[in-house]
């Protein structure tokens, strides 16, 4: 990893205190969807849940896109197959997201343009949790 996107990922996690989760999900609580949103919210960030299939995530009101959560986040965490980032990438640039973050697997360089020309910090294939963890050490 770069100095730059560890500078990135830093900046991030010590600036940036809301997370919109894009593909939340609840099912199997097995899944880095599920575990790492719940981990940030269990250290202090605020985690809202976005998923069209949920009404609720980490007893927050989940909403079905980005575009419906009321109030500024600061990242855009997406949890989608690296095919389908781009359309979430877009949502994030026009609802004035600060960063968009792809975890572990999840590699669009295109999008990733796009949301740096937008001003937006971008992380890819990284999982939170796992930075998070790394912070202090």
């Amino acid at each position: 990893m770069t100095d730059t996107q560890q500078e990135t990922i830093h900046h991030i996690l010590t600036n940036f205190h809301t997370f919109a989760v894009v593909g939340f999900s609840d099912r199997d609580r097995r899944r880095a969807a599920f575990y790492a949103p719940a981990y940030l919210k269990g250290h202090g960030y605020t985690v809202i849940p976005v998923n069209p299939r949920l009404e609720t995530g980490l007893n927050r009101p989940a909403y079905p896109a980005l575009a419906d959560v009321p109030g500024p986040f600061d990242v855009a965490l997406i949890y989608a197959a690296s095919e389908r980032v781009g359309p979430f990438v877009d949502q994030a640039i026009a609802a004035g997201a600060k960063a968009v973050w792809l975890p572990i697997g999840v590699v669009d360089e295109a999008a990733a343009e796009r949301a740096r020309a937008a001003g937006l910090l971008v992380v890819m294939d990284r999982c939170p949790m796992v930075e998070h963890k790394h912070l202090d050490g």
